[in-house]
């Protein structure tokens, strides 16, 4: 897998020819050499002036604007500045017409936890994925891949969450060998791979959240057809975590 740290200030963007598009909807890349390029951004995101991006009606055309972007809103959503872009009537027509939106967003279906909210975007701004705990299947996947192959976004953010309902289950199942209801138990198999077993109560679950958000920013980033935007310059994959308590959002290298 191919590294890349890009600084607190960095993002990604490149339009991607039709042709090349469909070409790896239909056919899986093979080998995963180049399969990653993850974003670095330190414990937090930065404090810097906003960036240039949709507030100032212009795309994020590189993983780092598109990360700015997101930590713009996010400051001003923790903030209580929250701006609410892109909702007006003109925007609306605009977008009947087509989208263009800067970043996908893979989170967790918790209520508290709503991706537009947490970094301040508005209408066509963000593809937003939610699976519980984010766990990756094939419908998730699929859109995912259709963001970054028919939509040409530059960035994949996976985002955690302080408190994540999911991963609890599954470190709960884990310790006491009980069996989920239903389609709860398929959750809990997919988050197991990440549970922390060093680590004991809170301290397990904690843990957990964060390495499943890494291991699932490192699953995408293997996926053969996302592995070919990589290595072409096209896409990075990062991760991150929500903190109910202050709306901070903290990436991880």
């Amino acid at each position: 897998m191919r590294t890349s740290n890009i600084s607190p200030q960095n993002t990604l963007v490149e339009e991607v020819s039709s042709p090349s598009r469909r070409t790896l909807l239909r056919t899986a890349v093979a080998g995963t050499a180049a399969a990653g390029s993850v974003l670095a951004l330190g414990s937090a995101f930065p404090a810097s002036a906003a960036p240039p991006g949709p507030a100032t009606g212009s795309r994020p055309q590189t993983p780092e604007q598109a990360l700015r972007e997101l930590a713009a809103g996010n400051r001003r959503w923790r903030t209580y500045r929250q701006e609410h872009p892109h909702e007006s009537p003109s925007t609306r027509l605009r977008l009947a017409k087509g989208q263009s939106p800067f970043a996908i967003v893979l989170g967790c279906v918790d209520s508290r936890v709503p991706p537009e909210l947490v970094f301040d975007q508005g209408l066509g701004d963000l593809l937003t994925v939610r699976s519980a705990g984010e766990v990756l299947d094939e419908a998730v996947l699929g859109s995912v891949a259709y963001g970054v192959l028919e939509l040409a976004i530059p960035l994949v953010l996976v985002l955690g969450h302080q408190a994540c309902g999911a991963v609890g289950a599954a470190v709960h199942a884990d310790e006491t060998g009980e069996r989920l209801p239903a389609h709860i138990q398929y959750l809990a198999d997919q988050i197991r791979p990440a549970i922390d077993r060093s680590q004991h109560g809170e301290a397990r679950i904690n843990a957990t959240i964060d390495a499943h958000a890494r291991r699932t920013r490192d699953r995408l980033a293997a996926e053969p057809d996302l592995a070919r935007a990589i290595s072409a310059g096209k896409l990075a994959v990062a991760a991150a975590r929500y903190e109910l308590h202050d709306q901070r959002v903290r990436t991880f290298n």
